[in-house]
């Protein structure tokens, strides 16, 4: 709406500048505009009525509309004159094809070319002055000395931004083009490339380095990210060039370096097209939708216009929130959000019956291994019997689609809460060969800043002056963040046709010691030394690593390289639902040995030894 608004005055005023000009032209040259009735076209006449309308055609072919002039520089004035100047020549051609050569003459345009030219320069150096002014006054929330990472285009936009602040000193940029080196931007200095980083920072007492090249490779960012993590300096950078929202206006969206920046993955692409087929005008259920994956599920699903969107979540705080940011963002969304357990049948049944849900994302699920290795009978209420629940709900009610959040501690388990995972994921497949509703798990590994990950637990340590906490030195995992989490399972929901195990490609595995090093690092502090990092040892039922399948599953691809597909292991079935059926009458008492009947149906899940009998 801004856009358009400033897109119409910018318009309006062009067309009566031109108007203006040619009337104050005929005035000061005292023309006769022959207006006598009936009026009689003339040249005059016809020039005024064509004039402003050459303009404005000329203007937004030069694409002169989408300029913003805050932030405009020699070339784009030029272009105005040019544009001015076609709109003249044209107006003079039509003119004299129309009247002859002898009826216009040459002193009408010049007069009007020069009055209309001067009249939108004026008003748009005004636009200038104004931001100029303004911004002078306020504060930047980038402060003190400034390095810029990167003469590109988006470099040189931050620089001659920041120079508006008064409290903001762009000292020198970097790049390594050496063709740049020593050159000048707005009068600051190109030093040379990274290899200068370090040096310049000291040189220039830098106190913020702005990384500026949104279509840097993300190896070769962290590559530039962990030489200026050795300044101490504040980091913070413009995101990749997918993420951008305006190229015309970098400075706004500047941010913080994050500990995900430092990953080197590369960017996930997914078919939205394919995604947004799938969800559009269906009714879909997210259970969970209160938790880090869930919330980000019924984002990512809202923006694709389904014809209803459920949440429910048995914690009333967390459905709240994402309750209220989509009523803000999806003003137009269809929204249900409900309270419940997925272990209540009769609230599951009441759901599925009143609103019947096509499409299911089954996120709801106890997920923090040492609390379910010291309530394991919890475990297997809530993951196993409450999927259990939801499954049989979908299939009565002819769901099109279920798709199981699954986890790469199914894979070999070592603790209760991922061998409840994987009963989750035979209950699935199980169902998909007695069903007409499709049945999915999708299976990833550890997500940046989820509920219970290790990165949100790092930054409370760090806010109390550490010292941070890890398990072991050499304790590895699999991460990924949110949103590319989330966008993936929703491509595999949009491509799978049932019974399939989707494992997400998580890309390098990461040690932990090596966040946790990186996050105090940009927090200001040197590890080891302002911070200390403690090694606590494994916690129960913990693995150094963790794996993603199965030594008897195959691995297939998919139209995306970051989705592969696990091939089903065979089992019982008929010895699933017997065991499961002994489970649901047994959980209830404390007393009995829950983890023999898990280990009877998952042969891989190993039983902690001071728990064997």
């Amino acid at each position: 709406m801004k856009r358009f608004i400033n897109l119409l005055t910018y318009t309006v005023y062009d067309f009566f500048a031109a108007f203006f000009s040619v009337l104050l032209s005929i005035f000061l040259l005292d023309r006769d505009l022959g207006l006598e009735w009936p009026i009689v076209w003339n040249p005059n006449l016809f020039f005024i009525a064509s004039l402003p309308f050459l303009v404005i055609f000329f203007m937004y072919v030069l694409k002169l509309y989408n300029v913003l002039w805050s932030f405009s520089g020699f070339w784009q004035f030029i272009k105005l004159c040019i544009a001015t100047f076609a709109a003249t020549v044209s107006a003079i051609i039509i003119s004299v094809s129309i009247f002859g050569s002898s009826h216009l003459g040459a002193s009408l345009p010049i007069f009007s070319y020069v009055l209309t030219t001067a009249l939108i320069i004026l008003q748009r150096n005004l636009v200038k002055l104004h931001f100029s002014r303004r911004k002078s006054d306020e504060k930047s929330s980038i402060y003190g000395n400034v390095m810029v990472i990167g003469a590109g285009d988006a470099g040189q936009g931050i620089i001659k931004e920041l120079s508006r602040y008064k409290d903001v000193k762009v000292c020198c940029a970097i790049d390594d083009d050496k063709a740049k080196h020593n050159q000048y931007i707005f009068g600051v200095i190109i030093v040379g490339g990274r290899e200068k980083i370090i040096e310049a920072a000291e040189k220039y007492k830098i106190d913020t380095i702005i990384f500026a090249i949104p279509s840097c490779p993300n190896d070769k960012r962290v590559e530039f990210l962990n030489i200026c993590q050795e300044t101490k300096c504040d980091l913070k950078l413009l995101p990749p060039l997918y993420a951008l929202q305006d190229m015309g206006e970098f400075h706004q969206q500047i941010r913080k370096v994050e500990i995900e920046d430092l990953l080197g993955r590369p960017p996930v692409n997914i078919n939205v097209e394919k995604v947004a087929a799938y969800i559009r005008d269906k009714v879909v259920l997210v259970t969970g939708g209160g938790g880090t994956i869930g919330s980000e599920l019924c984002r990512q699903i809202a923006a694709q216009k389904p014809k209803q969107l459920i949440i429910f979540d048995v914690y009333e705080n967390n459905a709240y929130e994402i309750q209220n940011e989509l009523k803000y963002n999806f003003p137009e969304l269809n929204l249900i959000t409900l309270i419940g357990s997925v272990r209540d049948s009769r609230r599951m049944d009441y759901l599925f019956r009143t609103y019947k849900p096509q499409i299911i994302y089954h996120a709801a699920a106890h997920k923090h291994v040492p609390l379910m290795e010291d309530s394991p009978n919890e475990s297997i209420k809530n993951n196993v019997f409450g999927t259990y629940k939801t499954v049989q709900c979908a299939h009565k009610y002819g769901a099109e689609k279920f798709v199981l959040i699954s986890t790469d501690k199914a894979v070999n388990p070592t603790n209760i809460m991922g061998a409840s995972k994987r009963i989750c994921e035979m209950i699935v497949q199980s169902y998909n060969n007695r069903s007409s509703t499709e049945f999915v798990a999708v299976r990833f590994g550890n997500v940046l800043g989820s509920n219970g990950s290790v990165i949100p637990v790092f930054k409370k340590q760090l806010e109390h002056g550490g010292p941070l906490t890890v398990t072991h030195p050499n304790i590895i995992r699999y991460f990924m963040t949110v949103p590319e989490a989330v966008s993936l399972v929703l491509q595999a929901g949009a491509t799978a046709h049932g019974g399939e195990i989707f494992v997400l490609d998580m890309g390098e595995p990461v040690k932990i010691l090596d966040l946790a090093e990186n996050l105090i690092r940009l927090s200001g502090f040197t590890p080891y030394k302002d911070i200390q990092i403690e090694f606590t040892g494994l916690r129960p039922g913990e693995k150094l690593y963790e794996e993603l399948l199965m030594s008897e599953e195959g691995l297939e691809g998919t139209e995306n390289e970051l989705i592969h597909i696990g091939r089903p292991i065979d089992f019982s079935e008929d010895e699933l639902f017997e065991t499961l059926d002994v489970m649901s009458r047994v959980m209830y008492d404390e007393e009995e040995d829950m983890l023999r009947l898990v280990k009877k149906i998952v042969p891989t899940y190993q039983i902690p030894k001071n728990k064997q009998k």
